[in-house]
This record gives C-alpha cells, structure tokens and sequence, in this order.
C-alpha cells in the first residue's frame, strides 16, 4: 500500500495549484479519500475528503469555496485543486484513504489506513 502526493509548490497569493494522490499496489475506488494539510507549529488538520459510494465532496469552511476535490478511478489518482490561495494555506498537504467508503467523520484521522509522504504548499509574494 503506498500513496504519492505530488504538486506542491511555490506561489504568489491568489495562485492555484494541483495537487495529486496517486496509489501503487491497491486501488483506490473502494475508499473515500482525504486531504490534510499540517501548517508549522500546528496540527494536522482535514481538509477534504470524498466519497467513493456518489462522489460526494466534503470540504473544512476554511477552504470551502477554493478547494476542489476530484478522483479519477481510472487512473488511481485523487486531486486537489487549489485556487485563491492565501498565505494561510501553506503547509504540507497529505492524502490519506479512509478505511470506509464513505466521509463521516473525516477530519477523524483514526479512520484513515494509509498516508502519503507530504508535498509542500508555499503561498507568499
């Protein structure tokens, strides 16, 4: 089981970014998916997360409105899109596959099995 996030970066605010999750060895379209992200001297805290039952998407209202979640099963892979980014948004962002197929409760990290290394996300000018 191994997750790979990817697409982290350096930006200006106002920026976007896509990020990636891809699996190796398992796949993914049996299980909801979240997005973390940990900002430094801060916990980890949800992010997103969607539903691999109906696609449903699940955002925290700190981002709701400039994030968006996405799965291509096909080709193993879950996005995050980040618009309007903000000096708050940096942190290492981390995706993570829920033990259940759905997003209740999925800012619990108790319910996810497997994590990714992090990518890092800079906004700044």
């Amino acid at each position: 089981v191994q997750l790979q996030a990817s697409g982290g970066g350096l930006v200006q605010p106002g920026g976007s970014l896509s990020l990636s999750c891809a699996a190796s060895r398992f796949t993914l379209d049996n299980r909801a998916i979240g997005w973390f992200r940990q900002a430094p001297g801060k916990a980890r805290e949800g992010v997103s997360c969607i539903s691999s039952i109906d696609g449903s998407t699940y955002y925290a209202d700190s981002v709701k409105g400039r994030f968006t979640i996405s799965r291509d099963d096909a080709k193993n892979t879950v996005y995050l899109h980040v618009n309007s980014l903000k000096p708050e948004d940096t942190a290492v962002y981390y995706c993570a596959t829920n033990q259940y197929s759905g997003c209740l409760g999925y800012t619990d990290q108790r319910n996810y099995i497997s994590w990714s290394q992090g990518t890092q996300v800079t906004v700044s000018s």
